[in-house]
């Protein structure tokens, strides 16, 4: 049975003109769109195909129709431009309206149709497309399945189809030809061409009876200004990693973007796109070595991101109110670090580690046009099976902008950018790696102890001026890559040996050691009390399919999201009063180290004064807050000490063999010695301790045993 294109088209218009929504305005959706497009408000007619199939249930005859629709939806989507333009109202002018230059050019246009119908001569046919100043979309109905890119097949062709992928690849913004204007320079004749596809043959000969009454007709020549141009874009999608079958390479479609729908992608973005599977035969000499086949493509008709970055998300009154009452909850730093990855036993330092790593500092752009950055880098260190691996997949999927990749499997070009020939125009350009990819996001890279060096010192620009300056194939640029790096690493001999020093152990330059705000060493240390914690911890995961109760509701990954979104619209600053502490806080981690001479932990620069200030105002972020308070910097000394702890921890020298208690009443001496007083206020003796990675519950005790031995008078 053919179909019935006249019919369908009156269905068209009598939905567009009927159609009501469910909610309580009964508004008439469709009629309003069309009065905005009339009076220049919008430029598309988005057709949402779940109306369609509501609409069509309603009404007998129609049960069909929105699978006929889908099933060609090009020819549908010039259907309902049609059945528009045929009910489209007219345009109300307001007091500031004025006439743009296409109302100008089309009034000129249809002047001059007038004048040569006038004088008896072949009048140009101004085309729909010319007249038309909207597009038609489908948006993608309750019906159409969410498909992989590998599950596109040839009888999807002509097909609305709806598929998942990461976009690897964006091109530039084109003018495409829609409608080409020839002119001729004998009679001055317009004839007006619809172009469809990727190429077009011009018209050759003048139809206007002038040029037919004389022998040498006139030449026709592309008119660029009468000629109506569309914006155009190719993106490259891939499917993503785990929808790749076992010993299969990923697949990628070519996806055209067109009109409003352009600058909606970029690389790295995680996308649903709804689109018409179509064919596109090779032409001209390609198409005598490829024959009969046909490459595809997607013409895209609507993009969904699945995770809206931190500057696009929108707080409603009902978010607002959920992230108060987290806001408001006692402990809130504590029990969002341990919403993080619950499944995963203990971490619990390591996971506000990664809190602030997602929340990041403040990025601060000076006068002189020097940037000094605000994300936070973290290496996480360890001993196999110490769940590094999962702490970053987790990260990668609560971060709305990240990239995974390992050190074995990345390459310096794969992680900065290479060098591609573009399909469309056949130039030189470039595409962006992994870091770029991850730009304003988090860049996962596990096995870092597995890379070359050579790729490896492609990272050290990106961490700290987080640019990637590429000067080759003629092309001399640099591409932006400000993005947080979260590293897990082994210890160079597999497993940490104690025998050997810190510095042989972690076997990574002091270059890009010093890049890292924080860097952790996870140990795999045997303990019965702890390791029978560990299998229930795990038995029960494995049992119940979820972690054990927390003693609280573990926050839901887009709630956390939505926290953290909030926060970083925070931009706190360091307080006056706060930089003699923050001064004499890194003086003294320095002189610990010269101190510690070989045995030195870490390795302290000055990078370490900005890593406390980025820590403290992730910190500052975290709780809402406009100013870095001094507990902030206390949790952030904290946190740096508690890092180089571990890597203490294991050395074997003196100061591991001191009491939690001995080593707080060493630490309150020395630090009266330096001053030189005889008196300690409360309030330093707290802030010492807790920068000492001690509790305020363990220097209460050391107080009061030191007291009754009449050390010091409380």
């Amino acid at each position: 049975m053919l179909p019935d294109y006249k019919s369908d088209k009156e269905r068209c218009i009598f939905f567009l003109k009927t159609y009501s929504c469910v909610d309580e305005s009964g508004r008439r959706k469709y009629e309003d769109m069309l009065v905005d497009i009339s009076n220049r408000k919008r430029e598309s007619l988005e057709i949402d195909l779940a109306d369609l199939e509501e609409f069509c249930l309603t009404i007998e005859g129609y049960e069909n129709f929105p699978e006929i629709v889908q099933s060609n939806a090009r020819r549908y989507a010039s259907i309902f431009a049609e059945a528009a333009d045929d009910i489209m109202p007219r345009r109300i002018f307001g007091i500031s309206d004025e006439d743009d230059s296409f109302d100008v050019l089309m009034r000129q246009r249809e002047q001059i149709g007038v004048e040569i119908n006038a004088s008896k001569n072949v009048s140009p046919e101004l085309p729909d497309v010319l007249r038309r100043r909207f597009r038609v979309y489908f948006k993608p109905g309750t019906k159409i399945a969410v498909r992989t890119v590998r599950s596109i097949r040839a009888a999807d062709i002509g097909h609305l189809v709806t598929f998942t992928g990461v976009c690897t690849r964006v091109g530039d913004v084109k003018p495409l030809l829609e409608v080409a204007c020839l002119t001729c320079d004998g009679c001055g004749f317009e004839i007006y061409q619809e172009v469809i596809g990727d190429n077009f043959n011009p018209i050759n000969r003048c139809p206007s009876g002038a040029c037919s009454l004389r022998a040498p007709t006139g030449e026709l020549f592309l008119e660029t200004r009468a000629s109506k141009f569309i914006k155009f874009q190719e993106v490259k999608v891939q499917e993503r990693s785990e929808d790749v079958p076992v010993g299969h390479i990923p697949r990628s479609l070519t996806v055209q973007v067109k009109g409003g729908l352009t600058r909606t992608m970029r690389p790295g973005d995680v996308v649903d796109i709804t689109g018409i599977f179509l064919p596109k035969p090779s032409t001209g000499f390609k198409a005598r070595q490829t024959g009969l086949v046909a490459d595809t493509f997607i013409e895209a008709m609507a993009v969904k991101h699945q995770k809206a970055g931190y500057s696009d998300m929108l707080m409603s009154a009902d978010n607002m109110t959920n992230l108060w009452h987290h806001h408001q909850q006692l402990d809130m730093y504590g029990k969002l670090a341990q919403s993080i990855a619950p499944e995963i036993y203990g971490h619990a330092d390591v996971k506000k580690a990664l809190l602030l790593l997602l929340c990041g500092g403040v990025t601060r752009e000076l006068r002189d046009g020097i940037r000094i950055r605000g994300d936070i880098h973290v290496c996480l260190m360890g001993d196999p099976g110490v769940a590094k691996s999962q702490l970053l997949k987790h990260i990668t999927t609560l971060a709305p902008r990240s990239v995974y990749t390992t050190g074995r499997g990345s390459s310096g070009v794969g992680l900065t950018a290479s060098i591609q020939r573009d399909t469309v125009t056949g130039e030189m350009i470039l595409e962006g790696g992994a870091l770029v990819l991850a730009d304003h996001g988090i860049c996962c890279i596990d096995e870092f102890d597995k890379m070359e060096d050579s790729d490896r010192t492609a990272i050290h620009e990106v961490m700290e001026q987080q640019t990637v300056s590429i000067a080759k194939a003629g092309i001399t640029t640099t591409l932006n890559a400000r993005t947080a790096v979260l590293a897990a690493a082994n210890p160079a001999y597999g497993r940490y040996n104690i025998a050997a020093s810190p510095q042989e152990n972690i076997n990574l330059p002091a270059a890009l050691l010093s890049r890292f705000d924080l860097m952790w060493l996870i140990l795999d240390v045997a303990g019965s009390e702890s390791d029978v914690a560990l299998a229930q911890h795990v038995l029960h995961v494995h049992r119940e399919g979820k972690p054990p109760g927390l003693g609280f509701e573990p926050i839901a990954a887009s709630q956390l999201r939505a926290y953290v979104a909030h926060a970083r619209t925070f931009s706190p600053h360091v307080p006056v009063e706060l930089s003699n502490y923050i001064a004499s806080a890194y003086a003294e981690i320095r002189q610990d180290e010269i101190d510690a001479g070989e045995k030195a932990m870490g390795y302290t620069t000055a990078r370490t004064l900005l890593s406390i200030l980025r820590l403290s105002e992730a910190l500052a972020r975290l709780r809402w807050a406009d100013q870095v308070s001094e507990g902030d910097v206390n949790e952030a000394l904290r946190l740096i000490k508690m890092s180089k702890i571990s890597l203490e921890d294991t050395a074997g020298d003196d100061t591991s063999k001191f009491d939690p208690i001995t080593a707080i009443y060493m630490a309150i001496r020395d630090w009266a010695d330096a001053q030189p007083t005889s008196e300690v206020r409360y309030d330093q003796a707290v802030a010492l301790v807790i920068s000492k990675g001690y509790t305020v519950e363990t220097l209460r005790a050391c107080l009061e045993e030191y007291a009754s031995l009449d050390v010091w008078v409380l």
